[in-house]
């Protein structure tokens, strides 16, 4: 009793000091077998009666052979009912289609380190010399407490790590070093991007159909599995919700539905950073024994946690402890429990690990390696087939039209605003007439339209910043790409911008009281549709280079202010300053070329008597308000130059996109040619 009074004590005093920097963790591992005498036989992962309460412990050590020393202690009633999975599991609806089997794949990493710089203030080793493994059936959790190392751990497994990361280590798949393939793996994001107008079914059939190659009608019962593999069924013609309604889904079933979009690629390994994030105990509790279900497919689990209850914890297979980036521990979860209890001290598992219990590390991690190829040998994984890019930019075109057509605060919205705001510049600038001198003053009102107008699309910047994150999430999991994502938005845009310029342009059109003619109001609705569409280019190049709001928002008020100033109304063209705003500022002003059109739409081939005897043209008229060209053709010369310059935008955007994603990539390659030759 002293022995163990001593070693709790002990236990105390090395887990308060676990986590600081100065604490040093000795390079070797220990890990856990769940049978004894099976090293020759591929592990079983149920756990048979005979051994439910009794475990034991395998100590590899270096140049001699396998110690086997079982452990008698008795395991705790209720983890072993846990264990043995008999906790009442979610209820799956009638007819629901049983998940198939899986071919699961080993994973195994050795001696991992990743560094970021300027991570931590006396260390850039975010995780150092991480050793451990997960085979397929099984749960395996990486622990420890906040800012241990544990989503980055997870994310480096995964190959999903920032470019700004270095990883040096090992990483075997199916015991071989090898980077894990399209739809091999799925990744589930802390926080992941769902589409709120869409209800749970809608949101995985979108999703499947982007994944997935072959028919639409295919994909239904893909869907139908993932929702009932993740117990949705009640859930799954709700909207998800979000910030656009009063009420979303709760919190877990929103990562029930992120996890369900990864099940959909039957993947072989799943990584799910924090599945209980927000998610109270009880709802912990059911979505875990949810998980374990899972991996009775075949399905090798790899998660990541901050704590758990004892309920939770009791259904994990293996357990890797971090503190301060280092390995405290990695092996069979009942066995690191039953060696804390036979201290004396049970509890510190959920924080600390101490230190006498690192005195029984193993180092002899190759013979570990070695022994899950043994166990698990299999073939190279590979690439699962995607969905065509046609498929995906229909189905992202028809998406974003449905989500269009729901999301009320931030489309239909935003054409009442431009309704009211047309209609305020219209009554303002209303009974012109149309002689000489209500030139100037038309003029004014072009130009208070257009620009005020481009001004006012400025408020759909958090709809285009949702679209960029939800092609973030979803072009991390290769499910989309940049030219789909573009020709989607493009397409799905259209119908939209194309409303509120026919709208706008009838009410201030009639208002202003110009040509009554119908090729000229159609000319007028085609050149403000292109100027909106100029302007839905900028603002996506803007928020692809910013990610955020607010800089966003900043970014693009200023430059319309300036090219506003620069369009040639406060001072025509030819007398503006040569250097800046002349060239190029005048030029790139998408205002300059809309108000021109709009001007010599209007005015040319028009004239206006002065007196009784002599008449001028529309064009010497505007010669002192506004530059415009005589020629006949030249405002089809400005639209042009409008669509144009859409496309331009466009193309900006498809680079950036493109260059980030491709950066990644890149990188990631990189660094895993160097670990590999370094082997």
């Amino acid at each position: 009793m002293e022995e163990i009074q001593s070693q709790s004590d002990h236990y105390r005093s090395s887990s308060s000091s676990a986590s600081s920097p100065a604490s040093r963790v000795p390079a070797f591992n220990f890990f856990y077998l769940r049978k004894p005498g099976s090293l020759g036989q591929p592990i079983s992962f149920e756990d048979s009666p005979e051994w439910e309460d009794t475990d034991a412990d395998v100590r590899v050590e270096e140049g001699g052979g396998d110690s086997i020393n079982a452990a008698t202690t008795s395991v705790s009633p209720s983890l072993s009912k846990l264990n043995s999975g008999s906790l009442p599991s979610p209820h799956l609806p009638e007819g629901a289609a049983v998940a198939s089997k899986i071919a699961g794949a080993s994973v195994a990493w050795k001696d991992l380190t990743v560094t970021i710089e300027g991570k931590r203030k006396y260390s850039d080793n975010v995780v150092k010399g991480s050793n451990g493994y997960a085979l397929p059936g099984t749960m395996t959790v990486i622990m420890g407490p906040a800012k241990s190392g544990k989503s980055t751990l997870l994310r480096a497994i995964a190959g999903r790590l920032p470019p700004a990361a270095k990883m040096y280590g090992e990483i075997f798949v199916n015991g071989a070093r090898m980077h894990m393939p399209y739809g091999s793996y799925g990744f589930v994001d802390l926080e992941t991007t769902l589409i709120g107008s869409l209800t749970v079914r809608e949101y995985l059939y979108y999703s499947a159909v982007l994944q997935l190659p072959g028919f639409f009608s295919q994909k239904k019962s893909v869907v139908e599995e993932a929702i009932h593999a993740m117990s949705l069924g009640d859930f799954a013609n709700k909207l998800i919700g979000g910030h656009c309604f009063m009420k979303g889904l709760p919190s877990g079933e929103r990562r029930r539905v992120a996890i369900a979009r990864e099940l959909m690629m039957r993947p072989q390994i799943l990584f799910i950073d924090e599945p209980l994030y927000h998610l109270d105990s009880v709802s912990a509790l059911l979505m875990m024994v949810t998980l374990k279900k899972l991996t009775s497919t075949g399905c090798t689990l790899i998660f990541t946690l901050n704590q758990s209850s004892t309920e939770v914890f009791g259904l994990f297979d293996r357990i890797c402890l971090l503190s301060n980036g280092n390995t405290l521990f990695f092996g069979e979860t009942l066995a690191c429990l039953q060696h804390f209890s036979n201290a004396g001290f049970p509890c510190p598992i959920m924080q600390s690990p101490s230190d006498h219990f690192l005195r029984a590390i193993n180092t002899d991690f190759d013979r570990i390696i070695a022994m899950c190829k043994n166990w698990q040998e299999g073939p190279l994984l590979k690439s699962k087939g995607k969905a065509s890019n046609a498929t995906r930019i229909a189905v992202l075109t028809w998406r974003s039209l449905l989500i269009m057509s729901r999301e009320f605060k931030y489309y239909w919205l935003r054409l009442i605003l431009y309704m009211l705001l047309t209609l305020c510049i219209g009554t303002i600038f209303s009974g012109l007439g149309h002689s000489l001198s209500s030139v100037v003053t038309r003029v004014a009102a072009i130009f208070v339209f257009v620009s005020f107008t481009s001004l006012l699309s400025i408020a759909g910047v958090p709809v285009l910043m949702k679209e960029i994150k939800i092609y973030a999430s979803e072009e991390s999991n290769q499910h989309s790409g940049a030219l789909a994502f573009l020709f989607g938005q493009l397409l799905s845009s259209i119908p939209f911008l194309f409303l509120i310029s026919i709208s706008s342009s009838l009410v201030f059109y009639f208002l202003i009281g110009l040509r009554d003619e119908f090729s000229l109001l159609m000319y007028f609705v085609l050149n403000f549709f292109m100027c909106l569409l100029v302007n839905e280019g900028l603002m996506l190049a803007v928020v692809s280079l910013w990610k955020n709001i607010f800089q966003s928002v900043l970014t693009l008020v200023t430059i319309h202010v300036v090219l506003m100033l620069a369009a040639g109304y406060f001072r025509i063209r030819s007398k503006l300053p040569g250097p800046v705003w002349t060239h190029p500022l005048s030029y790139i002003a998408f205002h300059t070329y809309s108000i021109q059109g709009l001007l010599e739409n209007e005015y040319l081939g028009v004239n206006f008597a002065i007196g009784q005897v002599r008449n001028i043209s529309g064009f010497q008229a505007l010669h002192s308000a506004y530059d415009i060209s005589p020629r006949s053709n030249a405002k089809w010369e400005n639209v042009l130059v409008l669509f144009l310059m859409a496309v331009g935008y466009r193309i900006l955007v498809f680079v950036l996109l493109h260059f980030y994603a491709r950066k990644n990539v890149s990188l990631h390659r990189l660094f895993r040619g160097k670990h590999n030759s370094t082997a």
